[in-house]
Protein backbone atom coordinates (compact mmCIF):
# COMPACT_ATOMS: atom_id res chain seq x y z
CA UNK A 1 0.00 0.00 0.00
CA UNK A 2 2.82 2.49 0.62
CA UNK A 3 4.33 2.29 -2.65
CA UNK A 4 0.91 2.99 -4.03
CA UNK A 5 0.54 6.32 -1.90
CA UNK A 6 4.37 7.21 -2.60
CA UNK A 7 3.55 6.96 -6.26
CA UNK A 8 0.41 9.53 -6.04
CA UNK A 9 3.16 11.57 -3.88
CA UNK A 10 5.62 11.52 -6.73
CA UNK A 11 2.86 12.10 -9.46
CA UNK A 12 1.36 15.01 -7.53
CA UNK A 13 4.89 16.89 -7.00
CA UNK A 14 6.04 16.20 -10.38
CA UNK A 15 2.61 17.80 -12.02
CA UNK A 16 3.80 20.58 -9.49
CA UNK A 17 7.46 20.90 -11.03
CA UNK A 18 8.23 23.70 -13.94
CA UNK A 19 7.00 26.90 -14.73
CA UNK A 20 3.43 27.20 -16.59
CA UNK A 21 3.64 28.90 -20.23
CA UNK A 22 0.95 31.43 -21.24
CA UNK A 23 -0.99 34.60 -20.05
CA UNK A 24 -3.28 33.33 -18.28
CA UNK A 25 -3.91 33.05 -14.03
CA UNK A 26 -2.30 29.71 -14.27
CA UNK A 27 0.97 30.82 -15.89
CA UNK A 28 4.30 31.28 -14.10
CA UNK A 29 5.62 29.44 -11.01
CA UNK A 30 3.11 26.96 -10.62
CA UNK A 31 4.73 24.57 -8.14
CA UNK A 32 5.14 26.02 -4.68
CA UNK A 33 6.51 23.91 -1.67
CA UNK A 34 7.56 25.25 1.50
CA UNK A 35 11.33 25.05 2.23
CA UNK A 36 12.10 24.63 5.89
CA UNK A 37 16.03 25.19 6.56
CA UNK A 38 18.23 25.78 9.57
CA UNK A 39 19.50 29.25 10.14
CA UNK A 40 22.56 30.85 11.25
CA UNK A 41 20.58 30.82 15.11
CA UNK A 42 19.84 27.47 15.11
CA UNK A 43 15.85 27.87 14.56
CA UNK A 44 14.04 26.35 11.90
CA UNK A 45 13.25 28.76 8.68
CA UNK A 46 10.33 28.17 6.50
CA UNK A 47 9.80 30.17 2.98
CA UNK A 48 7.92 29.17 -0.43
CA UNK A 49 10.17 28.23 -3.24
CA UNK A 50 8.76 27.10 -6.78
CA UNK A 51 10.06 23.27 -8.35
CA UNK A 52 12.15 23.57 -11.06
CA UNK A 53 12.36 19.85 -11.96
CA UNK A 54 11.29 16.43 -9.64
CA UNK A 55 11.89 12.77 -9.68
CA UNK A 56 8.46 11.99 -7.91
CA UNK A 57 9.31 12.19 -3.94
CA UNK A 58 13.05 10.94 -4.53
CA UNK A 59 14.68 14.63 -5.41
CA UNK A 60 13.10 18.11 -6.00
CA UNK A 61 15.57 21.22 -7.52
CA UNK A 62 14.93 24.08 -6.73
CA UNK A 63 16.39 27.77 -7.98
CA UNK A 64 17.75 30.59 -6.40
CA UNK A 65 20.73 33.32 -5.77
CA UNK A 66 24.11 32.22 -4.77
CA UNK A 67 23.89 35.05 -2.11
CA UNK A 68 20.37 34.39 -1.00
CA UNK A 69 19.43 33.25 2.71
CA UNK A 70 18.79 29.73 1.54
CA UNK A 71 21.84 29.16 0.01
CA UNK A 72 23.92 30.62 3.13
CA UNK A 73 21.96 28.42 5.19
CA UNK A 74 22.56 25.13 3.02
CA UNK A 75 26.37 26.15 3.64
CA UNK A 76 25.80 25.87 6.98
CA UNK A 77 23.62 23.01 7.68
CA UNK A 78 22.37 20.65 4.50
CA UNK A 79 19.41 19.18 6.89
CA UNK A 80 15.74 20.58 5.20
CA UNK A 81 12.63 19.60 5.34
CA UNK A 82 10.04 19.82 2.21
CA UNK A 83 5.86 20.47 2.77
CA UNK A 84 3.14 20.42 0.08
CA UNK A 85 0.06 20.54 1.53
CA UNK A 86 -3.82 21.56 0.53
CA UNK A 87 -7.17 20.55 2.64
CA UNK A 88 -6.59 17.56 0.17
CA UNK A 89 -3.53 16.40 0.98
CA UNK A 90 -0.02 17.01 2.51
CA UNK A 91 3.17 15.58 1.74
CA UNK A 92 6.09 16.04 3.82
CA UNK A 93 9.81 15.20 2.83
CA UNK A 94 12.70 15.41 5.10
CA UNK A 95 16.10 15.26 4.15
CA UNK A 96 19.23 16.37 3.06
CA UNK A 97 19.79 20.12 0.32
CA UNK A 98 22.78 20.81 -1.63
CA UNK A 99 24.22 23.77 -3.97
CA UNK A 100 24.61 21.89 -7.54
CA UNK A 101 28.27 22.82 -9.01
CA UNK A 102 28.10 20.36 -11.85
CA UNK A 103 26.99 22.20 -15.10
CA UNK A 104 25.25 18.78 -16.49
CA UNK A 105 22.78 18.69 -13.46
CA UNK A 106 22.58 22.61 -13.78
CA UNK A 107 21.72 22.25 -17.86
CA UNK A 108 19.23 19.15 -17.31
CA UNK A 109 17.29 20.95 -14.57
CA UNK A 110 17.11 24.51 -17.22
CA UNK A 111 14.50 25.33 -18.92
CA UNK A 112 13.75 28.43 -21.55
CA UNK A 113 11.26 30.15 -19.28
CA UNK A 114 13.96 30.84 -16.33
CA UNK A 115 15.55 33.38 -19.13
CA UNK A 116 13.84 36.06 -17.51
CA UNK A 117 16.02 35.93 -14.38
CA UNK A 118 19.35 33.90 -15.79
CA UNK A 119 21.08 34.12 -18.98
CA UNK A 120 20.88 30.24 -18.81
CA UNK A 121 22.52 27.53 -16.65
CA UNK A 122 26.23 28.92 -16.79
CA UNK A 123 25.28 31.95 -15.26
CA UNK A 124 27.16 32.90 -12.17
CA UNK A 125 23.96 34.24 -10.56
CA UNK A 126 21.75 30.37 -10.76
CA UNK A 127 21.67 28.84 -7.91
CA UNK A 128 20.30 25.32 -8.45
CA UNK A 129 19.54 23.41 -4.93
CA UNK A 130 18.57 19.55 -4.65
CA UNK A 131 16.71 18.04 -2.36
CA UNK A 132 17.38 14.63 -1.41
CA UNK A 133 14.90 12.44 0.23
CA UNK A 134 15.60 10.18 3.37
CA UNK A 135 12.25 10.25 4.95
CA UNK A 136 8.23 11.03 4.02
CA UNK A 137 4.76 11.21 6.16
CA UNK A 138 2.00 11.16 3.50
CA UNK A 139 -1.70 12.11 3.28
CA UNK A 140 -4.53 11.86 1.22
CA UNK A 141 -8.04 13.16 2.45
CA UNK A 142 -10.57 11.69 -0.60
CA UNK A 143 -9.83 7.93 1.11
CA UNK A 144 -7.51 8.84 4.14
CA UNK A 145 -4.32 7.09 2.76
CA UNK A 146 -1.31 7.57 5.31
CA UNK A 147 2.30 6.72 4.71
CA UNK A 148 5.40 7.30 6.57
CA UNK A 149 8.74 5.88 6.28
CA UNK A 150 12.31 5.81 5.00
CA UNK A 151 13.66 5.71 1.38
Amino acid sequence: MNQDIIKRAGDLINSRANYIAGDGAEAGMYGYVVLSLIDENGYPTAAAITIARADGINWLTFVTLPDSNKAQRIARCKRASVCLASSAYNVTLVGTIEIVDDIEVKKDSWFALMAHMWSGPEDPAFCLLRFRTERYNLFFADDESVAAGKL
